[in-house]
């Protein structure tokens, strides 16, 4: 068990540059570190990193963005190539880090790519550290309002268990990998995952709304407006969108057009607080949607769906019959081994070659060492 989970709450929060210097003089000095993040976007309208935990094989730190100036030394250990970088589901931490603060990561180990490798059915921390090391991971916080300061002793103590035994879980995985000879899977991974940033959403804001695509004409103009209403409220009040209006509610109100705030009341999931605060823009975001030119209605993007011919069909039912056997032999969910997307692509590719398969955007080299010329054979069959 880690010395953080013998000496729980004594983590050292590090809100200096000078000792953040000092901390990672220590990590470039290491083989591997472990790194998470907690942020805070249940609780703002724009999401920020508000901790960093870092742990060694020794000991735990956690860097306070908040009060710290700037992290640019952590960039020094976390681009280090000799160094790996252990995290856990690290597709949104990477994203953010660069986000927040332009720092890039070289070398990672994600230890939930590696359990699903490993064909393990529960990848959650909490559930490989019970399983592996019979340690239970208090997630209180999972939700907190990490901005807030001071922390408590207990969200402390929560933040550095992330970290703390992440290092012991990567000795392990990295063994059995190598054993599997699944290794190279994870560390293709890991480089596409490093790659990961975050976008700016573009367009109007319906094309983000899930449930969107079941409206037409002015109803998806009034959904619109209604989404630009809430985005506008929520960056005044400083609050997640979903916290000021659920997208449920909205679609609603589309769908039904209320003309006054009695019938807005009967709105299902509108509070009387809500119709107090909003309700007016409400109305108002409706008759702007009612009012809209046909010329101007917005229109969800049709993709120009091709029929699909029956050799494809086929093929693609080939493809998944072949994926369930081969799933099975390797202990794998067949979605890690080959997701849905992959072979709708191979199911489409014009003829059985190699060359088609490495023209298939995304998918992976270690896929086509594996399988391809599984698939290729496939495809000569139809």
């Amino acid at each position: 068990m880690s010395s953080f989970h013998r000496q729980a709450g004594t983590c050292e929060i590090i809100t200096t540059t000078a000792r953040l210097a000092e901390i990672a003089a220590i990590l470039s000095r290491q083989t591997e570190i472990a790194v998470d993040l907690e942020m805070d976007s249940l609780h703002h309208y724009r999401e920020k990193v508000c901790l960093v935990q870092v742990s060694t094989r020794e000991q735990s730190w956690l860097l306070d963005p908040l009060a710290l100036p700037t992290l640019q030394p952590l960039a020094d250990p976390l681009t280090n190539p000799e160094i790996v970088v252990v995290m856990h589901g690290a597709d949104y931490d990477i994203r953010s880090l660069h986000r927040d603060f332009g720092i890039e990561v070289t070398n990672l180990f994600d230890t939930m790519l590696s359990a699903r490798f490993l064909g393990i059915a529960e990848f959650g921390l909490a559930a490989l550290l019970r399983a592996r090391f019979g340690i239970e991971l208090d997630k209180k916080y999972q939700k907190a309002d990490w901005s807030k300061r001071p922390l408590s002793r207990e969200m402390c103590a929560y933040a550095a268990a992330d970290t703390s035994d992440l290092l012991p879980l990567y000795d392990q995985f990295r063994v059995e990998l190598e054993q599997k000879s699944r290794l190279e899977w994870l560390e293709e991974e890991g480089r596409l995952v490093c790659q990961a940033r975050v976008s700016e959403k573009e367009g109007p804001l319906f094309l983000y709304c899930k449930g969107a695509t079941k409206l037409r004409g002015h109803s998806l103009a009034i959904l619109e407006e209604l989404l630009q209403l809430r985005d506008r409220q929520s960056e005044l009040l400083d609050r997640p969108p979903f916290k000021v209006l659920s997208a449920e509610t909205l679609l609603e109100i589309a769908d039904t057009r209320p003309k006054s705030l009695h019938d807005l009341s009967l709105v299902k999931g509108m509070t009387s607080g809500q119709l107090q605060r909003h309700g007016a823009g409400i109305l108002s975001a409706v008759e702007r949607g009612l009012t809209t030119l046909e010329s101007d209605l917005p229109r969800f993007p049709r993709g120009t769906k091709k029929e699909v011919l029956e050799r494809v069909k086929e093929r693609l039912k080939n493809l998944k019959s072949w994926r369930e056997r081969y799933s099975l032999e390797l202990g794998l969910d067949p979605g890690v081994l080959a997701p849905n997307w992959l072979l709708e692509a191979v199911a489409d590719t014009e003829e059985a070659a190699k060359e088609e398969l490495d023209a298939i955007p995304g998918m992976r080299e270690w896929q086509k060492r594996l399988f391809g010329a599984d698939l290729v054979q496939i495809l000569a069959m139809a």
